[in-house]
């Protein structure tokens, strides 16, 4: 047994033991085991198979290019994960997208969104004509939910870092699917955190539980008749998970509880009924555990809103002035029309200093935008400067590239921010830097060389 259970919270380990009952010991033992990995092969970006760092990718039954990684060390400075190829990912964490099937086209809220795992698995699944409004209070966190989001290519997403409360004023009934990966106690990463394992307290999970009931109360008005309320957190308490659905549908007739999809059900434990409820259904949620399935601890529900008097999708805002002047429109479409085979559909907005292109319908919101489209990039002195963003999403669209195989020593010193040779090179000017055909990042070739334009905060030591 690794000498850190002995440090698990014993109010923790009781509870655990009252809810498992004889399942514990094996519980117990799943977390002295070492924790296990997962990766997302990220399909926006690549295809085929991938072959990271020598990995063995060991498929999941539930997740769509879900795996477990066996090996692969130094996986986050490889060149798949720089271009966006995969995405780490614990395979609990997957889970919880994988309990509905997610269709083409929906409008999708992520309302609690950061790191952006999730964000990313349902950009993915409602593709380039669906919509996702990824959200994170919390600003420093909204900014880490960008940056990975950029890295793997997302077109599709506005990331806003608002209150649930001012997100229910902004729309009525729009979304096809709301996600509520709510804030909570973190039992189920005690194996991984011991930050959590030191925090956590009773008075802690009741005040969880607390504001979880807070931010599904103002989500509730933004799912749409016949769509979808899927609630999870990362702990394993009754108070934050089956209680907190309980008090939330005794307020929401219009709700219900839903099954899962069987792949999911079978790697996963019945929710827990408690003590007075009168809702069976409550057995249908699912609990993740490290004994029953390879991963840390994750609890889902899934419901529905009747489509009894459904209503139309409404914004309850307008959007601001963010349009270009003439002549800065000129700047950038002929910067595109220089660098691109063809230049995707959307409208050119400004937000402060840099210029984005929108390429879904929905307005942008009135404050704490932190990404409204695929940020192109800034204009200075009438000079047209790309974004990281901009390569990243559209790089396999451009006129120029140079291509590097895995091997190629360029590789490497591209990550570090080197410059590198250009043999190979299409031609002179902005190009994308790909590796096995997928987009890394941007340069400029000069001569016979490719200057770097791969960010500083990204780059390898």
């Amino acid at each position: 047994m690794r000498e850190d259970m002995y440090m698990l919270p014993q109010g923790f380990k009781e509870k655990l033991k009252g809810l498992l009952g004889d399942g514990y010991p094996d519980f117990e033992n799943a977390l002295s085991a070492p924790p296990v990995r997962g990766v997302r092969i990220n399909r926006i970006k690549a295809s085929g198979d991938i072959d990271v760092n020598g990995a063995t990718l060991l498929p999941l039954s539930y997740v769509r290019d879900g795996y477990i990684l066996d090996g692969g060390d130094g996986i986050g400075a490889s060149p798949e994960h720089h271009a966006g190829m995969i995405y780490v990912q614990d395979p609990g964490a997957m889970a919880t997208v994988s309990a509905l099937d997610v269709k083409e086209g929906w409008w999708v809220l992520d309302a609690c969104a950061a790191p952006g795992g999730k964000s990313s698995q349902l950009a993915e699944k409602i593709g380039p004509h669906g919509f996702l409004l990824s959200n994170e209070y919390v600003p420093k966190r909204a900014k880490i939910l960008v940056g990975n989001l950029e890295r793997l290519g997302v077109t599709n997403t506005v990331v806003t870092s608002l209150d649930t409360s001012e997100l229910a004023h902004l729309f009525c009934e729009a979304f096809d699917l709301v996600l509520c990966d709510a804030p909570c106690s973190g039992e189920g990463m005690f194996r991984k955190s011991d930050e959590a394992k030191d925090l956590w307290s009773e008075e802690n999970v009741a005040l969880c539980a607390k504001r979880q009931s807070e931010i599904l109360e103002n989500l509730a008005s933004l799912v749409s008749c016949g769509g979808y309320l899927l609630y999870s957190t990362c702990t394993y308490s009754p108070e934050e998970n089956e209680m907190v659905i309980d008090a939330f549908l005794s307020k929401h007739e219009e709700f219900s509880i839903q099954p899962v999809k069987d792949e999911l059900a079978k790697v996963t434990a019945d929710g827990i009924v408690p003590d007075g409820s009168i809702r069976d259904e409550l057995a249908m949620s699912r609990r993740f555990y490290p004994h029953k399935s390879p991963g840390e601890g994750q609890f889902m529900a899934l419901l529905k809103k009747s489509e009894k008097d459904r209503k139309k999708q409404t914004i309850l805002y307008k959007e601001a002035d963010l349009s270009l002047s003439k002549s800065e429109t000129a700047t950038v479409i002929a910067f595109l029309k220089d660098t691109m085979e063809e230049i995707p559909s959307g409208r050119l907005i400004r937000q402060g200093d840099y210029v984005s292109l929108v390429t879904h319908p929905c307005p942008i919101p009135p404050r704490s935008v932190f990404m409204p489209g695929v940020l192109l990039g800034e204009i200075k002195k009438g000079v047209f400067h790309p974004h990281h963003h901009f390569f990243s999403a559209y790089g396999h669209l451009m006129k120029r590239k140079i291509n590097l195989q895995k091997g190629d020593e360029r590789v490497t010193k591209y990550l570090r921010g080197e410059e590198i040779d250009a043999r190979g090179a299409t031609s002179p000017g902005v190009l994308a830097v790909c590796y096995e055909g997928v987009a890394l990042g941007g340069g400029k070739c000069v001569g016979e060389k490719i200057k770097n334009h791969y960010p500083k905060g990204l780059r390898n030591n």
